[in-house]
């Protein structure tokens, strides 16, 4: 017998790896090249030489004791250290080891800042579309996700839907660019916009709201498009950031937050985090990854691999007659619908091209689907026949 909230959680698990896994049954099927998965955000680029590198050099030279052992829940004071000095030479700050928390990923350090600051009933407002795993993130610590709306034409959070849905039980704000799933990249003067309200609403209701940063596809930026670095702009920000995408490595889990000296109540928060590291089960960040992070900061994975998939897909469907939002980083594709019900039309894309694709609802948003570019080009070269012979069906 499970608990009834995972029960909830089962019953509402994400569609994503629900499409991930029916592509691993349809490619066993009918081979793996007769199907086209853009379901998971799964970088499909090798990691940088960098890495292989230094995990080698690592195993070498350094002491095993150090290097498979425990540390600070916190991690390493020389990764930190590094790290620390690597984001004061990007963006001119002046963080220390003690504003550096190495965590599991983005996804565990998100899970590390709610667990330090949400009571149950506390609300964490987000944009919509957002990244679906979010509703579960907050969930676990009986928070309540509230959405609110973007704008229609540019999907840059809307200032006064914000304004109207924030209470003075939210006690975060949780915001993704570049963004999963649009690939938007919110502009400064949006994120000024964003601040002020803020600021504003924690001076109203007496207490910080939070701003959580969650930046897996920071480095993932096309055209000579600026990240805003929003600890620039809003005191009480936290950065959740992630090795995934930078260096194609999703699988190892390695992350770190910034959680700023100047943040409202600082050293509470961090002392929680710690903490919350520990207790949530993670213990610390992989000992071994957290050494390879420190040596490879500097390094990328090759954005241009996806710049090249990310422009035939966006020509071809725009070309084929579908509604898209160019993407300006990360590496996803949002398109509208051909018909109202999402669903339906990756329902239709699946049984009669074996073409797997999210629905919109997963991120907050019917009406839209998400396509993960980060394939292999020639997978997207054999789909498009497909995504053109499904629009021709529907007269676009």
């Amino acid at each position: 017998m499970i608990s009834d909230k995972m029960k909830g959680f089962v019953a509402n698990s994400s569609a994503i790896r629900a499409m991930f896994e029916e592509g691993k049954k349809l490619a066993a099927q009918y081979g793996a090249d007769k199907v086209y998965d853009f379901s998971l955000g799964n970088p499909n680029i090798p990691a940088p030489p960098a890495v292989k590198d230094a995990i080698l050099e690592i195993l070498d030279k350094e002491d095993p004791v150090l290097v498979h052992g425990y540390m600070n829940n916190s991690g390493y004071d020389d990764v930190r250290d590094t790290l620390a000095a690597h984001l004061n030479a990007l963006y001119g700050t002046d963080y220390g080891k003690d504003n550096i928390v190495m965590t599991v990923g983005a996804a565990g350090g998100l899970n590390v800042i709610l667990k330090s600051i949400l009571n149950p009933g506390d609300e964490v407002l987000t944009v919509k579309p957002y990244f679906g795993e979010y509703r579960s993130y907050v969930g676990n610590f009986d928070g309540v996700l509230v959405e609110a709306a973007t704008d229609p034409e540019t999907f840059y959070p809307d200032i006064r839907d914000m304004e109207a849905k924030l209470s003075a039980r939210t006690r975060a704000v949780i915001l993704n660019t570049p963004n999963n799933p649009t690939g938007v990249i919110y502009p400064e003067s949006s994120l000024k916009e964003v601040a002020a309200l803020l600021k504003r609403k924690s001076e109203e209701f007496g207490a910080p709201i939070y701003l959580i940063s969650d930046e897996p596809y920071r480095e993932i930026a096309y055209d000579g498009a600026e990240v805003p670095w929003i600890p620039s702009l809003y005191r009480d920000t936290i950065v959740g950031y992630s090795y995934s995408k930078t260096l194609s490595l999703p699988g190892e889990r390695i992350g770190f937050l910034v959680i700023p000296s100047g943040l409202a109540d600082f050293a509470d928060v961090i002392a929680a985090a710690n903490v919350a590291n520990r207790i949530l089960g993670f213990v610390n960040a992989p000992s071994l990854m957290q050494r390879v992070a420190a040596r490879c900061c500097d390094a990328r994975a090759d954005v241009a691999y996806y710049d090249r998939n990310r422009t035939l897909l966006y020509e071809s469907l725009t070309r084929f007659g579908y509604t898209c939002v160019k993407p300006e980083g990360a590496f996803y594709l949002w398109v509208k619908s051909p018909e109202e019900d999402e669903r339906a039309f990756c329902a239709k894309c699946k049984e009669e091209e074996r073409i797997l694709i999210v629905p919109g609802r997963s991120f907050g948003c019917a009406g839209f689907v998400r396509i993960a570019y980060c394939v292999a080009y020639q997978t997207i070269e054999n789909a498009l026949p497909g995504f053109e012979r499904v629009a021709k069906s529907y007269g676009l």
